[in-house]
């Protein structure tokens, strides 16, 4: 049935059952009464008899005994507050930012013991109230059975006394509550004295703790400085004398500096650090090309002459003298780089290339798989299937057989940097984003400028090897989806020297050095074998061509040259470099070079191709068609009279049809064709990279003439900066192919090849 159903009203209007309703209440009440006033009677008397009562703080019931009181304490030992809700015992409290020790574990069990030993004090003095109450008690039941003996008369009287008598109880009773109540509260103050005083303990107790082991510390610390300033005193005894010795020639450096500044006051050095790299956003713009070579006082001429005298700081002499010391002048220190710059990447080598396997390129120390001589197209040993890309691996490995090493940076003459800056931006070269492309290179520069090897010369005689062309270093600082990284745009770059397959014709701090080949001789013997078979060879083509078409490209020639090949017959002989990937194939470009007389060198997707070189080494003579291909680019190793060994053909004279290939070439007389033959096969170790396992005797290869050519650079840049002049001064930078390559300025016949408005990658 529903509350709505009871509460309705009767249909008769009236309440039938109102009266015996009240009746039923009051009844009950009566008897909830009885039934309560039983039970505080029977509470009390349970209470007298067990003698001892608890009262709470924070409430009004009882506890039955003591019994429950050692529960309780129990329970707090154990942390279980599950028991203690009705009463307040207090307790040894830590607060939450200390930590328990072992010395307030100790003093919580001691405070245990203290509150067992005034529980029993307490049970004693119930038991002897619980024996006074007893014999009460039994008076209590005498006097009950006297009263039921009396007449029904005197009843009355009788059971007024007893009431007397237990309302004397009673107050007897409250009486003795409320002096446990005082003596409850007493020992709660006392209890609480006592925690102060063992918390004050142990803090004192801690603070003791603290202070000897602040002392052992310091005893500690002070063994350790005075073990480190044994040390000190050792190694220093060790180096006193080098510091001697050292100190003498700085000295004498000083009086030259001395004499020298007595004759130009204004020329007192300054030391100056370069400011620390930045981000490309936060880097300050540099000058345009024609304007950083421009006179020091257009700029500030006394700082420019100050910082040059000071970075030039003299080279120490070695121990050996110097007249039995084959090394002076030619020693060379090896940067200690971080792994990521080199090592890492070859053991990561699977991420170097998306179509070419570099880690079977870079086996045999960059050389690549050994080359089989079925074909008897090549010497019985030293040819590799090598990489164009792994130059930096195996200039590596060279440089660590170089006999004249150092390990002092204070005797080196330059200092070699082992960063395999073109297998590491390969990785990026697709990649739109800027950043990753730039991130190590900027991370190395960093790492250099912070060296104190630097600041001897400001990185002026540090040089690297960066196995791509050049403009995959010079990305445009303003574009940054451009192809390439800025590694040679760095401030600190352009005071190194950088080598690289190809340079550029408009700057003066990168070098060209040859493309590596197949041929990588371990003995002398190997390469004088090799030239004769070129001599021996007969050949059966005038002139021949490897590679491939360039439709997109409307300023290349290669479609013209292809066309005449075909035309010529039986006089010329074209590999296709397709799909097919027949150029990949060394067998097929050393079969075709080394039957024929000429080959033709077009530029690529650059100046400069792999080609030249392969050609080279198979007796083959070259023909270009620019003079940025080889005449301005490896003056270390060619000569500087490029008709001694090559055809020149201007590229736009066959762009218009004016200039017939076939025609040109057999115009040339058998004599200068057996001239050329000649210088091209004296060309062949001045073009290869030896073994690194072994080393050459006589012959000087491309390493040993690239060695070269870095030492002789950084001498002359060491004598401007000692003279005071600005360094590269002598010739504007746009100009640097005319100085380097021909060794003197002015109007040249070159000038419309090189000229900017072209652009970089050549007409």
């Amino acid at each position: 049935m529903s509350s709505e159903t009871l509460m309705e009203k009767p249909m008769s209007g009236k309440f039938r059952c109102r009266t015996q309703s009240w009746y039923i209440v009051l009844v009950s009440f009566l008897l909830w009464l009885t039934l309560y006033m039983c039970y505080l009677y029977s509470s009390s008397v349970t209470f007298r008899k067990r003698g001892h009562s608890f009262v709470a703080n924070n409430h009004t019931g009882f506890l039955d005994s003591s019994q429950s009181f050692h529960v309780v304490v129990r329970d707090d030992e154990t942390q279980d507050p599950s028991h203690v809700e009705d009463i307040d015992i207090v307790d040894n409290v830590v607060d939450d930012d200390e930590t328990e020790t072992d010395e307030d574990k100790t003093t919580a069990f001691s405070d245990v013991e203290e509150v067992n030993q005034v529980i029993d004090s307490m049970l004693s003095e119930d038991q002897n109230g619980t024996d006074t109450d007893s014999a009460k008690d039994n008076e209590d039941v005498t006097s009950n059975e006297e009263v039921k003996n009396m007449d029904e008369d005197d009843k009355p009287v009788v059971q007024s006394s007893a009431q007397d008598k237990r309302k004397e109880g009673r107050s007897t009773k409250q009486r003795k509550g409320t002096t446990a109540n005082v003596s409850e509260r007493q020992r709660d103050k006392k209890s609480e004295e006592d925690q102060e005083r063992r918390k004050e303990d142990r803090v004192v107790k801690q603070k003791e703790t603290a202070n000897v082991l602040e002392r052992q510390r310091g005893e500690n610390v002070e063994d350790q400085a005075a073990k480190r300033k044994g040390a000190a005193n050792f190694l220093e005894r060790q180096r006193g004398e080098n510091v001697e010795d050292q100190t003498a020639k700085r000295q004498e450096n000083a009086d030259v500096s001395e004499r020298q500044r007595e004759d130009n006051p204004e020329d007192q050095p300054v030391e100056k650090m370069l400011p620390a790299v930045k981000s490309r956003t936060e880097r300050p713009q540099r000058p345009r090309r024609r304007e950083r070579n421009k006179p020091a006082d257009s700029l500030n001429p006394v700082m420019e002459k100050r910082i040059e005298k000071v970075v030039a700081e003299p080279r120490r002499q070695n121990p050996v003298q110097a007249g039995s010391d084959s090394c002076s002048g030619r020693y060379i220190y090896i940067h200690n780089l971080p792994r990521k710059f080199n090592q890492d990447l070859l053991e990561n080598c699977r991420s170097l290339s998306f179509w070419t396997d570099m880690c079977g390129c870079a086996s045999n120390l960059g050389l690549g798989a050994r080359l089989s001589n079925d074909e008897k197209l090549y010497s019985n040993s030293g040819w590799f299937a090598t990489n164009q890309f792994l130059l930096e691996v195996i200039f590596h490995n060279r440089m660590k057989q170089y006999k004249c090493l150092t390990k002092d940076p204070l005797v080196a003459s330059a200092i070699y940097v082992p960063y395999y800056a073109g297998l590491d931006v390969g990785r990026y070269l697709w990649d739109p984003d800027g950043f990753m492309r730039d991130y190590d290179a900027l991370n190395l520069v960093k790492w250099l400028a912070s060296r104190p090897e630097w600041k001897r010369m400001w990185g002026r005689d540090h040089f690297l090897v960066a196995g791509r062309i050049n403009w995959d270093f010079r990305r445009d600082p303003k574009n940054e989806s451009d192809w390439g990284n800025e590694l040679l745009n760095f401030d600190e770059s352009r005071n190194m020297t950088t080598l690289v397959l190809e340079s550029s014709p408009w700057n003066y701090n990168d070098f060209a050095i040859p493309y590596p080949t197949y041929f990588h001789p371990s003995r002398d013997d190997a390469v004088f074998q090799w030239q004769n078979k070129m001599r021996r060879l007969k050949r059966r083509f005038l002139f021949s061509f490897a590679g491939a078409r360039r439709p997109g490209r409307h300023e290349s020639i290669r479609n013209e040259l292809i066309e005449q090949c075909l035309a010529s017959r039986r006089r010329c002989r074209f590999l296709e470099c397709d799909k097919t990937q027949k150029c990949h194939k060394p067998a097929n470009v050393m079969r075709l070079f080394q039957n024929s007389i000429f080959c033709l060198q077009p530029p690529g997707d650059s100046y400069t191709r792999r080609s030249i070189f392969d050609s080279i080494i198979a007796g083959c003579i070259p023909v270009f068609f620019h003079p940025g291909s080889a005449y301005v680019q490896y003056i270390w190793h060619f000569p500087r009279d490029y008709n001694k060994y090559s055809v020149m053909i201007p590229e736009s004279d066959v762009k218009t049809g004016k200039a017939n290939i076939e025609r040109i070439l057999t115009r040339v007389s058998r004599d200068r064709r057996v001239a050329m033959k000649d210088e091209i096969i004296k060309m062949i170790p001045k073009v290869i990279y030896a073994d690194p396992s072994s080393r050459l005797g006589e012959i000087e290869d491309a390493f040993d003439l690239t060695v070269k050519g870095i030492l002789d650079r950084v001498e002359t840049v060491r004598n401007q900066m000692n003279e005071g002049r600005i360094v590269n001064y002598d010739f504007e930078e746009e100009e640097s192919w005319k100085y380097f390559a021909i060794g003197k300025l002015g109007p040249h016949e070159w000038d419309a090849y090189f000229s900017r408005k072209i652009g970089k990658h050549g007409p």
